[in-house]
């Protein structure tokens, strides 16, 4: 396995996107409920290692891209707030769907920046040797990394 950060980031994206695509073709609540307590763990966890590891690495470094990285802790606040929300609702409400899709549809958004603009301006400032080191430290994370909205508020130093 790869300790790139990037990869690592990208596999995120990849495994969140699989449970969007779940997401929209689920015809039940308690399906769509399921779903989405899956897609708020696994958000929870990419956005905490991405606010606690790689942001504060690449704000460090790359200095230029503060403006990136700052428009990033912005869309991950309000990623949080849906979760939040969701993870509170009941699956059955009207708005529930609604509610994820908007949730889904800022993910797809911030993924698609990251990957076609921001990603590439950091594997050309960092470099593969400290991509792997942000990446080695992103997997000794994960474990620790909360789990559910609750947890992430607890833990988040933003």
């Amino acid at each position: 396995m790869s300790t790139d950060a990037i990869v690592l980031l990208k596999q995120d994206h990849k495994d969140v996107q699989k449970l969007f695509r779940e997401f929209e073709q689920a015809d039940d609540a308690r399906t769509r409920g399921r779903v989405v307590g899956q897609i708020i763990e696994a958000l929870t966890v990419h956005t905490y290692l991405e606010n606690e590891c790689m942001y504060p690495q690449v704000r460090e470094l790359l200095p230029d891209l503060e403006d990136d990285v700052l428009e990033s802790y912005e869309e991950h606040h309000v990623v949080d707030l849906l979760c939040a929300e969701l993870a509170d609702m009941d699956p059955a409400d009207e708005r529930y769907p609604a509610k994820a899709t908007v949730l889904i549809e800022n993910v797809r958004h911030h993924v698609e920046e990251e990957e076609q603009d921001w990603f590439p301006k950091v594997r050309e400032g960092l470099g593969r040797k400290q991509l792997q080191e942000i990446g080695e430290r992103m997997i000794e994370l994960r474990d620790k990394a909360p789990r559910t909205p609750e947890e992430a508020a607890r833990a988040s130093s933003h």
